[in-house]
């Protein structure tokens, strides 16, 4: 093996104790990473994954001062290009591993949801890279070349982590095919074949791949693109309820035997009373192959004379709990947005094999993984058990009372001292400070001066 420099592989530090503890490493090893010769397969890894932290490409990298003492680029290239390597399963060890680190800071009453989502993956200047395809972007009614990135996620309504995705490229609108000397027995090649599937025989496979990993949830959150009944009864048969979003197209719906169009199901629904009035009506109703469902009316946010509406399978929830647990949804797109504007997906390497595409849209998920967990630690209120009663233990042992009010009486001192102009400033800011302190510290303070 080449000798390789720790330190010019080094991590930030501030991301450096969440990358151990969260194992990085050792999954990337436990999914089969390996390499006979030069660079190992954890060196090459963390190297692009560091590329985002220290603010540089691969090309400006290479560049720099330091450049001579990192690997060529065919080195990382062939790393990134690898088509045996699985990525797939080093994503699931690092999102089920994180997952499980998650769930005992979550409180029993917390729904876990599974989120499926598709987002643009663009590539309108290409024109050589693997199973190419152009898609319409019905938010914009444009024309794209690239791929769908399919996603499916993990939230507790707190954090996201993205577990599982595919991009997809299209059987009518491909623009190239699959490369011919792939290797049919490699990971990549099965990728490939996965990517010329449509969505909804992605997903259930998707699901099963979590479920088997470990990862457990309630629901599955979806839009209006994907509740088509035989995808909803295939996530059922699962174990899983749906809550999604509904068109408004040709489906029909059975009510006392009868088939009714969305519109004519709104106005045979009830009008829900309570103090939610973004709710409309709702109504119990099933699909056409037989499947109960609740459909639940919602005013719309930006054309308040409009609604939506929204589908739960899971007939024992009230309305108001539909829509908040719907509502977790938006994660997955608050996770597009960043991966694309913040961690530089599709950004930060042009290369043209489809093998590249998904070993760097792995790593940049993995940064997200990352940065999820440090915001968990760094934001949640929730205590950790034992490290809880640890710390009572050792704040127990500090005469804090006693310090406390020898830090009030040193700053009395100093406005003591000072101006009289700065007296006031000391003494309005002290008592308004000590007015914000809960009762049971101020139980423990002196009569002070400068609250008279």
């Amino acid at each position: 093996m080449i000798e390789q420099n720790v330190q010019q592989n080094q991590l930030p530090n501030e991301i450096k104790p969440a990358f151990k503890e969260l194992k990085v490493l050792q999954h990337l090893r436990t999914a089969g990473f390996k390499k006979k010769f030069g660079y190992t397969c954890s060196f090459l890894f963390q190297l692009v994954f560091v590329l985002l932290f220290h603010h540089k490409n691969w090309f400006r990298l290479l560049e720099s001062e330091k450049g001579a003492s990192f690997p060529g680029k065919d080195a990382v290239y062939r790393f990134l290009n690898h088509s045996g390597y699985a990525w797939r399963r080093f994503l699931s060890l690092l999102s089920s591993s994180t997952i499980e680190k998650i769930q005992p800071l979550t409180g029993e009453d917390r729904v876990s949801v599974f989120v499926v989502d598709d987002s643009m993956f663009e590539r309108n200047r290409s024109k050589a890279v693997e199973l190419l395809s152009r898609f319409k972007d019905h938010a914009t009614g444009c024309y794209y070349k690239g791929f769908r990135m399919l996603t499916l996620g993990w939230s507790d309504g707190h954090t996201f982590i993205p577990v599982d995705f595919s991009l997809l490229a299209s059987m009518k609108s491909q623009v190239n095919g699959i490369m011919q000397e792939i290797d049919k027995r490699t990971s990549g090649y099965k990728r490939r074949v996965e990517a010329l599937l449509p969505a909804p025989e992605v997903i259930p496979a998707m699901i099963d791949r979590a479920l088997s990993a470990g990862v457990q949830a309630s629901y599955v959150l979806m839009d209006s693109w994907f509740t088509h009944a035989p995808l909803i009864q295939s996530i059922l048969d699962r174990g899983l309820d749906v809550i999604g979003m509904v068109k408004d197209d040709k489906k029909r719906y059975l009510v006392g035997g009868s088939r009714l169009t969305l519109q004519e199901l709104y106005f045979r629904a009830t009008p829900v009373q309570g103090k939610n009035k973004g709710i409309l009506r709702s109504i119990r109703t099933e699909l056409s192959p037989g499947i109960p469902v609740m459909m639940v009316f919602v005013r719309h946010r930006s054309k308040k004379k409009e609604w939506l509406a929204i589908l739960c399978t899971d007939l024992s929830i009230p309305e108001e709990e539909i829509i908040r647990i719907y509502g977790i949804r938006w994660d997955i797109e608050v996770f597009f947005k960043c991966a694309k504007s913040l961690l530089r997906l599709q950004k930060e390497f042009q290369g043209r094999s489809y093998d590249l595409l998904i070993s760097h849209t792995t790593i940049v998920f993995s940064r997200y993984i990352l940065l999820a967990w440090q915001h968990r630690q760094s934001t949640d209120n929730r205590t950790l058990g034992g490290l809880f009663h640890l710390l009572c233990d050792e704040v127990s042992q500090l005469d804090w009372a006693v310090a406390l009010t020898q830090l009030i009486e040193l700053l009395e001192d100093i406005a003591k001292k000072a101006s009289k102009k700065i007296t006031i400033l000391i003494q309005t800011q002290l008592q308004q400070w000590i007015a914000g302190l809960p009762n049971y510290i101020k139980a423990y303070l002196p009569k002070l001066s400068c609250e008279s």
